[in-house]
């Protein structure tokens, strides 16, 4: 395929049915495993690397598009999924499809123990007292939604300070604006300090005791910026204040222990963390859960109906009305013995050498601005580099990376305009890596990110 002058003007308008036109699939060849890495994952970046032992896990990655390997850097948006997981959910469907906790015959028992195990295997992923605190929702952006209704509604008043940072998700913010229109609850937002990381020290002086609620990412989906949860949370408690973490973007890089933040709510969600999409959950403490009322109802989520009133169950079911998601979370449940089976440690450990070489690369390619803290000894990045090319819009950068080159990048706000506000841009473009992801797609991104810095260029 040959880029015309013409079609460079016109990349930023090309709609989707003309993206994929006249582009070819096929199987692409990968060596095999007959399993995950190991627990004593090697975390280097050659050819014995964490990524090289489970990149042919995943089907999806196992393709050519138009002669080039697929490269996929686009993680954080979400992740592939394992051959594990596939199955698991076609086993479901094939041999136990059944709603859950409503049936007494074999195909119902079996889908409730294989949907309540998944509860518990997250529990236990995030060292959880008790599975009960374990709520399952649609995604993470309900989650976050039913402690904004439910918690929120119910404890927020005139007044009341709920405190963020400018490089919080859309999914952080937007619901706690409905409930402050609400409440007259008053949303105060950190900013950014010089290296591009929310500012905790003025997030420390912003906390008083009118702060009823701080709610935080752990990992910012922008920024790669990781902050000191477990010391942000011990500020807000000591002012009184609750804690909502967005994890969405750290439990599926790295060992998250809820007991040790001592958070009060976490979410995460499923797609980014190589299971199903539609399915995410809330972890919310024991004591706060029981107090919360229902956030939608119907069946499964009571004790008793009358005709003029009802009664609730316990949670976690109180939250969960209707027929849930049940092969999601059996899917999900897989995707964490997937993760486990690796070990958590060794996924950190390794994506930190990749972010590491994604860093270095990225900001060795002339005209390109990196946004976030550069790593350090003491300032760990994240696996995902947002950055702009000077004079060169990001959109037209990831459909030229696609369409010459098979590199699936991310371009766009990334659910956080806020920040790209603050930053002074639109847009950003955006890689982001996993821990299938190898040093040589790396490479292969920097090769071809250069090729389209020149093709662009070579018009001004």
């Amino acid at each position: 395929m040959v880029i015309t002058m013409e079609a460079v003007v016109s990349l930023r308008v090309m709609k989707p049915s003309l993206h994929r036109t006249n582009r070819t699939f096929r199987a692409a060849p990968f060596a095999s495993v007959t399993s995950a890495a190991p627990a004593s994952a090697d975390t280097k970046l050659g050819p014995g690397s964490l990524g090289h032992r489970t990149q042919p896990d995943f089907p999806i990655l196992h393709q050519e598009l138009n002669g080039k390997r697929l490269v996929y850097l686009d993680n954080a948006a979400t992740s592939q999924k394992p051959t594990h997981v596939l199955k698991a959910l076609q086993n479901y469907y094939e041999a136990y499809n059944s709603n859950v906790h409503r049936g007494i015959h074999y195909l119902s028992a079996k889908a409730t123990d294989e949907y309540e195990l998944a509860r518990a295997k997250i529990a236990n992923f995030l060292n959880a007292g008790d599975c009960r605190e374990i709520v399952f929702t649609r995604n993470a952006t309900e989650a976050i939604n039913l402690v904004a209704y439910s918690w929120g509604l119910a404890n927020l008043k005139q007044g009341d300070e709920v405190v963020l940072t400018v490089a919080e998700h859309h999914s952080a913010i937007v619901p706690w604006q409905f409930v402050a229109q609400k409440t007259g609850a008053v949303l105060r937002f950190v900013n950014l300090t010089e290296d591009e990381v929310p500012d905790v020290e003025k997030l420390r002086e912003m906390l008083s005791r009118r702060t009823k609620l701080l709610v935080v990412h752990h990992v910012s989906n922008v920024l790669a910026s990781v902050l000191p949860i477990d010391q942000v949370v011990r500020w807000a408690h000591d002012v009184g204040a609750k804690v909502l973490v967005d994890a969405c973007q750290s439990v599926p890089h790295m060992v998250v222990d809820v007991r040790s933040l001592d958070a009060d709510f976490l979410v995460a969600s499923s797609h980014k963390m190589c299971g199903p999409t539609g399915i995410g959950f809330l972890y919310g403490k024991s004591n706060l859960l029981s107090a919360m009322p229902p956030f939608l109802g119907g069946g499964e989520m009571i004790s008793d109906v009358y005709l003029d009133h009802s009664t609730y169950a316990e949670p976690p079911s109180r939250f969960e009305a209707g027929t849930p998601a049940i092969g999601e979370a059996i899917g999900l449940g897989a995707a964490i013995d997937y993760l486990s089976g690796i070990g958590m440690q060794n996924i950190h450990d390794y994506e930190v050498e990749l972010a590491g070489y994604l860093y270095d690369s990225l900001r060795s390619v002339p005209n390109v601005r990196v946004y976030g803290p550069a790593p350090s000894n003491s300032n760990y990045r994240a696996a995902l580099c947002s950055f702009n090319v000077e004079d060169v819009h990001p959109t037209d950068i990831a459909t030229f990376l696609d369409q010459q080159h098979s590199v699936a990048i991310r371009s766009g706000h990334h659910c956080a305009q806020p920040l790209h506000r603050y930053l002074g841009v639109n847009a950003s473009a955006r890689a982001s890596l996993h821990f299938y992801n190898t040093k040589e797609d790396v490479d292969d991104f920097i090769r071809a990110l250069t090729d389209t810095i020149s093709f662009f260029a070579s018009f001004k």
